[in-house]
């Protein structure tokens, strides 16, 4: 039974997962401190406003915080292009930098006769009736 457990527990993907959560929690504090004391205070400069929080939309007698939204999808806005630049991107690079990908070899070639496309292993083609060599 422990034996089983510590496996699962040793497992590649389990402590990826765990690193993930632990380098998400701390990316998280870095963008939250982006947003708060750059992002807002930026547009508190154009707006005279310190966020979009004070947008506030009345509706029989409900209030509607659309403003926070847009605090809130700005703020997931940030993290998702730091995400993509900052880590995405450059391993993409790196991984096609050390793992290119293989040409595939065709499957087909062209008929001499009618220059269209069949497979390798015809002796035929399908479109001229030519004999292929």
């Amino acid at each position: 039974m422990l034996k089983g457990f510590r496996d699962f527990v040793l497992r590649g993907n389990v402590i990826d997962l765990a690193v993930a959560v632990v380098i998400g929690a701390a990316f998280t504090g870095i963008v939250n401190s982006l947003v708060k004391d750059i992002i807002n205070p930026l547009i508190a400069a154009i707006f005279k406003k310190p966020d979009f929080s004070y947008l506030v939309l009345e509706v029989n007698g409900g209030k509607i915080t659309y403003g926070n939204f847009l605090n809130q999808l700005i703020s997931f806005m940030l993290i998702a292009a730091s995400v993509y630049f900052i880590f995405v991107l450059p391993i993409n690079k790196l991984m096609a930098r050390f793992f290119p990908a293989k040409a595939e070899p065709p499957k087909t070639h062209p008929c001499p006769q009618c220059l269209s496309d069949i497979p390798l292993d015809a002796k035929r083609c399908s479109h001229c009736t030519q004999l292929v060599a």
